[in-house]
C-alpha cells in the first residue's frame, strides 16, 4: 500500500495508533496505547499538528511529575516511535520526534546481575518441581518470561543426547536453544502424559498458559528465600545467563544467538557491566 493511500485511509489519531500497535504483544500494545493517550491528552491536538515545543513541554511535564529518569525515557521513546511510524507511512508530514533530546539514563545492568552462587541457591531452595524448572529455564536457557510462558510441549524436542526448546521471541523471531542434558531430562520428567499442544507451564486456574505475573511471584519468592532484598524479576536471570556464560568463556556470538539479540552490541553490554580487569587495579591506593 502506497503512502498516499495510507494517508487517505487514516482519518484519526486513533486509527494511526491501531496501525502502530498491530502485531505487538498484548502487554506492549496496552502500554503503547496508554502512553499515546497520555501524550495526546497533554498536547490537546492532532498528531499532525504536534511541534517540537509540544514534545519538549511533554518531557518537562514528565520530569515535573517526579518520574524516574528511566520512566521518562521510556515514555518519550514510545511517543517518538509513534511519530516515526506515522511519518514512515506518510500520515505525518514531518517527524518532529527525530530531534528530541532524550534524558540520559544511568546504566543499571550491573545491579541486576546476581552471583552464580545466588542463582544456584535460588534454584536449590525451591522445593516445587514446576517452579524449580521455571527458574532453571529462565537462567539456563536465558529465556524471556514471555517466551517461557508461551512454550508448548511441541516446542520441546530431543537433540542428540540432550534436547532443545524452540521459542518465538521478540520481534517475531524464532530461535532454537540447545539445553544441557540435565535440564532437558528435568523437563521430560515434568511432562508426564501431557499432550503435544498443552503448555509446558500450565496455570492451575484455567489450565492455559501460566501468566507472566505468576512467574514474577515465583522468582521474587525464590530470591527472598535466599536473602536477596532487591526486587528481582525473571529478566534478571536472563541477564545472569549472559554474564555468567561470558565469564566462563562462551563466545559472544554464541551468547548473542542463544539470547536472540539482533545486534552483538547488545550482548557486549554484559562484558562492560562486569569487567574482568581495570586500570584501577594497577594503582596503589
Amino acid at each position: 500500500m502506497s503512502a498516499i493511500v495510507l494517508r487517505e485511509s487514516v482519518a484519526t489519531d486513533e486509527q494511526l495508533v491501531d496501525l502502530w500497535v498491530h502485531g505487538k504483544s498484548k502487554t506492549t500494545a496496552r502500554y503503547y496505547r496508554s502512553e499515546a493517550v497520555r501524550f495526546l491528552g497533554f498536547v490537546g491536538k492532532s498528531l499532525s499538528l504536534v511541534s517540537l515545543a509540544d514534545l519538549q513541554g511533554f518531557a518537562d511535564e514528565l520530569d515535573n511529575l517526579g518520574l524516574q529518569v528511566s520512566s521518562q525515557a521510556r515514555s518519550l521513546s514510545v511517543v517518538k516511535s509513534l511519530l516515526t511510524f506515522g511519518h514512515k507511512i506518510g500520515v505525518l508530514a514531518f517527524n518532529v520526534g527525530a530531534v528530541l533530546e532524550m534524558p540520559k539514563v544511568k546504566d543499571k545492568l550491573s545491579e541486576r546481575i546476581l552471583s552464580e552462587s545466588e542463582v544456584h541457591s535460588m534454584i536449590a531452595l525451591e522445593s516445587h518441581l514446576r517452579n524449580k524448572l521455571i527458574l532453571k529455564l529462565l537462567y539456563g536457557a536465558g529465556l524471556r518470561v514471555s517466551e517461557l510462558c508461551s512454550l508448548k510441549w511441541c516446542d520441546v524436542k530431543s537433540s542428540g543426547e540432550s534436547g532443545q526448546v524452540t521459542v518465538f521471541g521478540k520481534g517475531g523471531k524464532t530461535r532454537a536453544v540447545l539445553l544441557p542434558v540435565s535440564l532437558y531430562r528435568d523437563i521430560q520428567n515434568l511432562r508426564g502424559d501431557r499432550s503435544h499442544d498443552e503448555p509446558v507451564f500450565m496455570s492451575r486456574k484455567n489450565h492455559g498458559h501460566l501468566d507472566p505475573s505468576m512467574v514474577m511471584r515465583i522468582v521474587r519468592a525464590a530470591a527472598a528465600r535466599v536473602g536477596i532484598e532487591q526486587n528481582v524479576s525473571p529478566h534478571w536471570l536472563r541477564h545472569c545467563h549472559a554474564s555468567h556464560s561470558l565469564d566462563r568463556g562462551a563466545p559472544i556470538t554464541l551468547v548473542q544467538t542463544t539470547l536472540g539479540h539482533s545486534n552483538v552490541a547488545t550482548t557486549s553490554k554484559y562484558l562492560h557491566a562486569r569487567p574482568n580487569d581495570s586500570s584501577a587495579r594497577y594503582l596503589a591506593v
